[in-house]
């Protein structure tokens, strides 16, 4: 099916620009009309993809964080987050709840469980020294039909 609309955003993968990449997605979708839940577990969903991008793909060094969005006529969002960073050698180990490489205590290792709880479907694909692409699908209610 073709899009009805796309936007790409690239950034420095700096904890200050989450909330960036939150607001510019939330604003991208907003002709949507989502419900302020739709909204919120988007904004989410978004929020923890980047800060894997950040804290895990690439640890302690600055690189580009990428977001694409596409929007279809039947009001589905496809978000597929990107960075090129150290990859995921084990997806299916990563995606378990509680799992982390965090080795100093910080992070619950709950990214993906909160990802997959928000949105309607999500998809790893990574690779060992090349990097991980999130990619995540949310269909919108139109306020119309959520309301009548």
């Amino acid at each position: 099916m073709k899009t009805s609309n796309r936007m790409k955003l690239q950034f420095d993968s700096r904890s200050a620009n989450e909330s960036f990449a939150r607001m510019a997605v939330s604003a991208f979708i907003a002709p949507l009309d989502p419900t302020v839940d739709e909204l919120s577990d988007i904004k989410t969903a978004v929020s923890e993809a980047v800060t894997n991008c950040i804290v895990h793909g690439y640890r302690d060094e600055i690189n580009t964080v990428t977001i694409t969005a596409d929007i279809y006529p039947d009001n589905r969002v496809v978000i597929r987050v990107r960075d090129k960073g150290c990859g995921i050698p084990d997806i299916k180990a990563a995606m378990e709840p509680l799992f982390t490489t965090c080795t100093t205590g910080e992070r619950a290792g709950l990214g993906f469980a909160v990802m997959q709880s928000l949105m309607d479907k999500v998809k790893v694909s990574s690779k060992e020294g090349k990097g991980t692409t999130v990619t995540m699908e949310r269909k919108i209610t139109s306020r119309g039909e959520a309301n009548g």
